[in-house]
């Protein structure tokens, strides 16, 4: 494929990849996106931590296994062809996607649940471990050269455009239970997040009738006529020296980085403010949609870019911009969400004290519940726990609501996780199709991003809620984990990653 040569139907192709790649990214982070509310469904109540600790390690195993998948379907991606190997990993995920929304609870059928959920998981891990390399390597084929970063920019809107609809489906089936709020969410705390889950068949079907009708790609079918496909692709691309180095260097130097600061700017974002900031169930969820809406444009912008000035600085811009800016921006969030500065508002309302009397381990435990609501809007649930052993009672302040100015704070502060996002992801598409020679591009490129994605960066939420436990007094810990790695990467990626656009490995065995 010339540089001159026109991309016909390239937008056919990004449109039938991408709606594919979107409902996988759907599936695949409608379980991180509703962690809380699945922890006390599949895992005991008795210890919340526990519980959602439990939740997020059985996410992060589906990113574990990525890269497992990347090398079975990458292998198959390079033997058979792209178009039925990420066929085959949607039609995987969508199964179990929908198989997670039947299985019983807990308090049903006890330990089981965990057990079938964490086995679904890791079946979603291998389908995703082969979807993405699939997706990117087939809009990057179809691309001319000197618009590969453009081209599949589009792909790299998928991940947070799934991120964003799975949000929008939870709202709106929330809302949309019951007439009355407080129903309306038990309804959905009790049942109803089933629906995000089960409603996903029917997104992949409509998926799989597009992906039928697409033809494979035009320099796989050139090499498979040939008959110069690869007979042995996880050969080809891990034992020899030349192909292993460019692997690596993919993996330290670039996609392990992109990885955490992906995580942290959307994932551990969200966790942050609804677990250490107690921000509103909901407010948390559309502080997240209005940042991811006003920054998906960028990955289009710097992808793009890319094309003209390198892939490199572009990324390594966004790592640096994410060492240097996280603490600050979550240090923020803890001021602006501490309770003290609700304090110094005009109190309007406060509700009925709400007692609720409890017998736990012999303990009796009385809580009382009351809602304080502000002049400007804002609100918190104060909740007094006192116990019959004579303690000093606990307070607790919970589900705050943040007024107009400090919302559209966090939203910004969140826009600027993204857009650190978007630098690191929009390049990288075609930074790693442009590493690896055809025959073994799907093998080559799927490992080294599933590692740097699933392994470093589906570990952060997990790494960064498990380091605030064991160091309490500071609850900014957590970002130590994406901030070294990050740095790690950054100080690889400047000495050992070439900044060189379109390098040619199309027809390179």
């Amino acid at each position: 494929m010339s540089n001159s040569k026109p991309a016909k139907g390239i937008w056919k192709v990004i449109g039938a990849s991408s709606l594919g790649t979107l409902i996988e990214w759907y599936d695949f982070y409608i379980f991180g996106s509703l962690a809380t509310v699945i922890a006390s469904q599949f895992f005991p109540k008795t210890n919340p931590t526990a519980a959602l600790l439990s939740t997020l390690a059985t996410f992060a195993a589906g990113f574990i296994v990525r890269p497992f998948g990347a090398l079975v379907f990458g292998r198959l991606g390079d033997l058979v062809g792209r178009k039925y190997t990420f066929l085959l990993t949607l039609i995987l995920m969508g199964g179990s996607t929908f198989a997670i929304g039947l299985v019983p609870s807990y308090e049903s059928i006890g330990f089981a649940a965990p057990v079938i959920v964490l086995l679904l998981r890791l079946i979603q891990g291998l389908a995703l471990g082969g979807e993405y390399g699939g997706a990117a390597t087939y809009v990057a084929e179809h691309a001319p050269h000197n618009k590969r970063g453009f081209f599949t920019s589009w792909i790299q809107t998928t991940a947070t455009l799934g991120l964003f609809v799975s949000l929008g489906v939870i709202l709106l089936v929330r809302h949309g239970l019951d007439s009355d709020v407080n129903k309306s969410i038990e309804k959905f705390n009790d049942w109803g997040w089933r629906i995000p889950f089960l409603v996903s068949i029917l997104l992949v079907g409509v998926s799989i009738y597009i992906r039928l009708k697409m033809n494979e790609s035009p320099l796989f079918a050139k090499l498979k006529s040939e008959g110069k496909v690869s007979s042995n692709p996880l050969k080809e691309s891990f034992t020899h020296k030349a192909n292993l180095k460019m692997v690596l260097l993919a993996l330290f130097g670039a996609t392990m980085g992109q990885g955490v600061v992906w995580y942290t700017g959307q994932f551990y974002a969200q966790s942050f403010m609804e677990t250490v900031c107690k921000i509103d169930f909901e407010q948390s969820r559309t502080i997240l949609i209005w940042a991811i809406l006003f920054g998906t444009p960028f990955f289009v912008v710097f992808g793009s870019w890319s094309d003209r000035i390198g892939r490199k600085w572009i990324m390594m811009a966004g790592m640096l911009a994410a060492i240097l800016f996280y603490r600050p921006i979550y240090k923020q969030f803890l001021t602006a969400s501490d309770v003290g500065t609700y304090q110094a508002k005009e109190l309007v309302q406060e509700s009925p004290p709400q007692v609720i009397k409890e017998t736990i381990n012999g303990t009796e435990v009385t809580t009382t519940v009351v809602i304080k609501t502000f002049a400007d809007g804002a609100a918190y649930t104060e909740k007094t726990v006192s116990k019959n052993t004579g303690d000093q009672p606990t307070v607790f302040h919970v589900d705050k609501k943040l007024d107009s100015g400090t919302y559209w704070k966090f939203v910004w502060l969140v826009f600027a996780q993204v857009l650190f996002v978007t630098m690191v992801y929009g390049p990288i598409a075609a930074f790693l199709v442009e590493m690896f020679p055809t025959r073994i591009r799907y093998t080559s490129m799927s490992l080294p991003y599933h590692i740097g994605n699933g392994v470093f960066g589906g570990l952060t939420p997990f790494v960064a809620l498990l380091l605030t436990t064991i160091n309490t007094d500071d609850k900014l810990i957590g970002l130590s984990y994406p901030i070294v790695v990050s740095a790690v990467c950054l100080v690889i990626g400047v000495l050992y990653v070439s900044n060189k656009v379109s390098k040619d490995a199309d027809d390179h065995a």
